[in-house]
């Protein structure tokens, strides 16, 4: 992905002043790290007559698929052409105006600490783009850009070179020229490149419209594709479209009025915060695992791997909660949550219903017995794959409570937060994490292996391509499955593990048998 900003100077205004602009010096090459790649800046040209600066934005396409689940970035329909072969490292895209606003972020705000007086200069200014997605075509590109004072040339790239009679692709090779302020033509780059793109290759939250109206300033407003501009750099989502538009009509009247917007705009009283602001993902999930669990009318509930103890005290909210029990193998954790939940202080009755405990999931546990419910909340993708069998049968098959709740990342969806670097995973710790395919695959095998049926809900914001950012399972003892199952099943464990060599095992806590012979004991983790 490649773009090139050339200007002209002479001796007494030399065209080289641009690497101030840029606070990018024109004598070395320089290199910065991003979200999805790697981007270059360097100078092909610097001389006084005439100084072009070059940033080349190195995107991995594999990494960009193995995030994408095969399926590409973003909304566009084509932006997977094949498995390992898409356009996202090519094209320039919201990928190249991410790596824009932060390569060149001072330059953007209109700064030069250098020289100040430059930042406030037009300059003769040529842009080039060799490849430029546009969803609307050449025609498109000249409406988005020559209001605002460009002299556009939209090249259409043909679809085949060899075969001229297949046409054109949707995309040009794009060159802009005019006098411009450097922090202008950046701006409108950083908005419009997504916009010809139709797509964006991360999740659009609330604050893109804030990064919409402060990149727009000063042009925005007054644009004659302003709605096509909100509309697709927003993804389409139309209450974000119509809260930006809303803005931008008032800030042309608060113009035109000579004032200031919040003059115009006072039928708030701002001593009241009015705004709604978003729901964490953490509180979302817990929201979610108290519901399955009141609609299982669970009354004794297991928190397996309770960290430091927020869900228990979630569900020392609700009365209705008779007995609950936090079980970590984390000694520093269970101080912290019983520091959080002040069970040293605790009502009498309140303290009743909470004990914490330490114990690992890779052993089979007298104490889980007997429970109405479990929950495994952001616990599974800290256990080894090779090991995540012992857990399986010392919750599903040893405890075999009635309802087990189960929730991990959804592994599709990390194509959605900008700042997650391509391949990664949300946590370090995370041994893995699952596609929706892979989650319902492993829930559907252990349902049928401990005599459960199970149900699947989404947890948080239900993308269409990509799915939840956390998907839960609901797990149901199946009442038609043969009593005694289970727990014979574990007898039987047990009896084996009973006589397997223990040489590489850590000894059980009092009340615990290894949950498998064959697995090392693995301490499971809250996320």
């Amino acid at each position: 992905m490649f773009l090139t900003i050339t200007t002209t100077g002479h001796d007494d205004v030399p065209a080289t002043d641009l690497g101030f602009l840029l606070h990018k010096h024109p004598g070395r090459a320089q290199r910065f790290s991003t979200s999805h790649g790697t981007a270059h800046v360097f100078y092909p040209e610097a001389t006084a007559e005439r100084c072009t600066a070059a940033l080349l934005l190195e995107v991995d396409p594999v990494a960009l698929v193995r995030r994408g689940g095969g399926k590409g970035r973003g909304g566009a329909p084509d932006a997977a052409l094949a498995q390992y072969v898409n356009d996202r490292p090519y094209a320039a895209s919201s990928l190249l105006a991410v790596a824009l606003g932060g390569v060149f972020s001072s330059a953007m705000k209109g700064k030069c600490a250098a020289r100040p007086e430059l930042a406030e200069r037009r300059l003769p200014l040529r842009i080039e783009l060799p490849v430029v997605p546009a969803r609307g075509g050449a025609a498109l590109v000249e409406r988005l850009f020559a209001p605002l004072g460009w002299t556009v040339t939209a090249r259409p790239l043909p679809l085949d070179e060899r075969f001229p009679e297949w046409g054109d692709s949707r995309y040009v090779a794009l060159v802009l020229e005019g006098e411009q302020l450097l922090a202008d033509a950046l701006r409108q780059l950083y908005v419009l490149l997504p916009v010809l793109d139709d797509a964006k290759h991360y999740w659009v939250a609330p604050d893109e419209v804030d990064k919409l109206l402060r990149s727009g300033e000063g042009w925005l407003a007054a644009h004659p594709e302003r709605r096509l501009i909100a509309d697709r750099f927003l993804a389409r989502r139309r209450s974000l479209a119509r809260d930006a538009l809303d803005r931008l009509a008032l800030a042309r009247l608060a113009e035109a009025e000579g004032a200031e917007p919040e003059e115009l705009d006072n039928a708030v009283d701002e001593t009241v915060d009015t705004e709604e602001k978003p729901v964490p993902l953490a509180v979302r999930r817990r929201e979610a695992i108290v519901g399955a669990l009141r609609a299982a009318d669970a009354a004794r509930v297991l928190d397996l791997g309770c960290g430091q103890g927020q869900l228990v005290g979630e569900l020392l909210k609700d009365t209705r909660f008779t007995e609950i029990v936090g079980v970590d193998v984390s000694v520093r954790a269970l101080r912290e949550a019983s520091r959080r939940l002040r069970l040293d202080r605790m009502h009498e009755r309140q303290a009743a219903r909470v004990r914490l405990f330490q114990g690992s999931l890779a052993y089979t546990d007298r104490r889980l017995a007997g429970y109405d419910a479990a929950v495994l909340s952001e616990v599974v993708e800290h256990v080894d794959l090779a090991r995540l069998p012992a857990l399986e049968h010392a919750v599903f098959g040893a405890a075999h409570p009635g309802t087990v709740v189960v929730t991990t990342p959804n592994v599709e969806y990390n194509v959605r937060w900008e700042s997650l670097p391509a391949g990664h995973v949300r946590h370090a710790d995370h041994r893995f994490e699952w596609t929706r395919q892979e989650f319902r695959g492993w829930a559907g095998a252990v349902a049928e292996r401990y005599g459960y049926t199970v149900e699947f809900r989404p947890v948080g914001p239900d993308d269409p391509e990509v799915g939840p950012p956390t998907q839960m399972a609901v797990f149901r003892r199946d009442a038609s499955a043969a009593s005694g199952g289970p727990a014979s099943n574990s007898a039987a464990s047990n009896s084996a593990a009973s006589d397997s060599p223990a040489s590489n095992h850590a000894a059980p806590n009092p009340g615990e048998t290894p949950a498998d012979p064959d697995t090392t004991p693995k301490e499971a983790k809250a996320a």
